[in-house]
C-alpha cells in the first residue's frame, strides 16, 4: 500500500513537471516567433519609409501570414505563466483566454490586414505599400493594447 502511495506521488509529480515543462516550450516558442514577427515589421518599416520598392517584402509577409494563421493556437491552457515567475513567462494578459472570441477576432484583423499588405507589395507601388504598412503596424497595436502587458 505504501509503496503505491509512493509511486503515485512521483507519477504526479513527473505528470506536473512534464505539463510545466511543456507550457514553457509553448512559450518559448510563442516569443520566438513574436521576435521573429518584429524582425520583419522592422524590415519592411524601413522600405516603407524610404518609400522603396515593396517587392522584396512578399516573403516576409507570407512568413508573417503562415504564423498568424496558427497564432491563437499558440495559447493553449496553462500557457498563461505571468512575467517575472519563471523562464517560460509570458507577456500575454489572462483576457487572451478568459475572453478568447476577442483575441481570435483581432488575429483575423490582422491575417486581414496582412493580405492588403501583400496586394500592396505584389503591385510594387512605394505609395500603396506606405500606407498599408501603417495600417499593419495599427492592426499590431490594437492586439498588443488589449491582449499584451507592457
Amino acid at each position: 500500500m505504501r509503496l503505491s502511495l509512493i509511486a503515485s506521488a512521483v507519477l504526479a509529480t513527473m505528470t506536473l513537471t512534464g505539463v510545466a515543462w511543456a507550457q514553457t516550450e509553448v512559450i518559448t516558442a510563442r516569443r520566438e516567433g513574436l521576435r521573429a514577427m518584429g524582425a520583419h515589421m522592422e524590415a519592411m518599416k524601413a522600405i516603407a519609409d524610404a518609400r522603396g520598392n515593396p517587392a522584396p517584402t512578399i516573403e516576409r509577409i507570407d512568413a508573417m501570414t503562415a504564423f498568424y494563421s496558427t497564432f491563437p493556437t499558440r495559447f493553449p491552457a496553462g500557457s498563461d505563466v505571468p512575467q517575472g515567475t519563471n523562464p517560460g513567462q509570458t507577456r500575454a494578459l489572462r483576457v487572451i483566454w478568459t475572453e478568447n472570441a476577442g483575441f481570435v477576432q483581432a488575429n483575423s484583423n490582422l491575417l486581414t490586414q496582412l493580405a492588403a499588405l501583400r496586394v500592396a507589395a505584389t503591385s510594387g507601388d512605394p505609395a500603396a505599400f506606405a500606407p498599408a504598412f501603417q495600417q499593419t503596424g495599427a492592426a499590431c497595436g490594437a492586439c498588443h493594447r488589449t491582449y499584451r502587458a507592457r
